[in-house]
């Protein structure tokens, strides 16, 4: 085997080698030596830490302020923040529609109840969550993404959407759409975000700045 790779095609193969959200999980968090419990190697080990709450859209910022895949704080990126409700009240809340695909991918045996996307047209800080089922997105335009490189922001008003479409470019979409762009992007994004925070680490700046 040739051992003279670069880093970043070694790093590219190591993404080929396996499929899906395994990879991102694995590459967006920090490693961290723990005890095997009971639950792992099982779709399990994955659930939502929080305790159940049949309404975690409420005041969720303060509720969850971490994003549980990237470590990022929510309140700072509420533009982006996601929250899955799920039917057994756990709850996933993200701080992008990128790390919310995540969730989604490694919880596939638990249905969601609800799934909510902050506002991006709200003019109030932080901007409300709405349920996507009738949310707009847009995706692809000059808006900066998070987590990702090519954004994509949901909008409650499909008017609000479409003005910033002819403002900053990009296809308006439902959930699906931008939840499979979010699949599509993810080992590109998932090489960016390595990038990135091995530059920060050498920097010896957190996630969040």
């Amino acid at each position: 085997m040739n051992n003279n790779l670069n880093p970043e095609r070694r790093q590219m193969l190591r993404l080929l080698a396996v499929t899906g959200a395994s990879v991102s999980i694995a590459t967006l968090s920090p490693p961290v030596l723990a005890a095997n419990c009971e639950n792992d190697g099982t779709p399990l080990q994955f659930i939502p830490k929080t305790a159940p709450d049949p309404d975690p859209q409420n005041n969720d910022l303060a509720k969850y302020p971490k994003c549980p895949y990237c470590g990022m704080g929510r309140k700072q990126y509420h533009h982006s923040r996601h929250l899955v409700h799920y039917q057994d009240d756990l709850a996933d809340a993200t701080c992008s529609l990128h790390c919310a695909a995540i969730g989604l991918a490694l919880n596939l045996d638990r249905g969601p109840r609800a799934i909510y996307a902050a506002d991006f047209g709200a003019k109030t800080d932080p901007k409300p969550l709405v349920n996507v089922d009738g949310a707009t997105y847009l995706l692809g335009s000059k808006l900066p993404g998070v987590m990702t490189a090519q954004s994509k922001v949901a909008f409650a008003s499909q008017a609000a959407a479409e003005a910033a479409k002819a403002e900053q470019g990009g296809e308006l979409g439902d959930f699906d759409a931008a939840l499979k762009a979010a699949y599509q992007s993810m080992a590109g994004d998932t090489l960016m975000i390595r990038k990135k925070r091995a530059e920060k680490r050498q920097q010896g700046v957190g996630h969040d700045k």
